[in-house]
């Protein structure tokens, strides 16, 4: 992750371009491109793998850019995310089901 970030920083740096990288403008660039990922699905499952990963590329980039501006350790928000997650989503609740954490117990 260090190598991507510090990559991205030169590659930042060399176009003057984090004049423009404020956490706002990051944000609004990562749901961007999370668009343009879905755009890839918009009329049937039949999708170009290239261009799939291109989409997920841009927006894990701009995730790790915003991360990196306001100091977010994505690896340690990452794992305790998911322990929270564990949390809410218990296994023997949840195992098979796409319901939301709040209605697990509903039939």
């Amino acid at each position: 992750m260090n190598e991507i970030k510090e990559q991205l920083r030169i590659f930042n740096e060399e176009r003057d371009w984090d004049q423009f990288h404020s956490p706002e403008n990051l944000a609004k660039s990562v749901v961007i491109e999370a668009g343009e990922l879905l755009e890839c699905f918009q009329w049937n499952n039949d999708y170009d793998q290239r261009a799939v990963s291109d989409e997920v590329a841009d927006v894990m980039m701009y995730c790790i850019m915003l991360a990196d501006k306001i100091n977010i350790d994505l690896k340690e928000e990452i794992l305790r995310k998911l322990e929270a997650n564990k949390k809410k989503y218990p296994v023997e609740k949840c195992k098979g089901s796409s319901k939301k954490y709040d209605k697990l117990g509903d039939e």
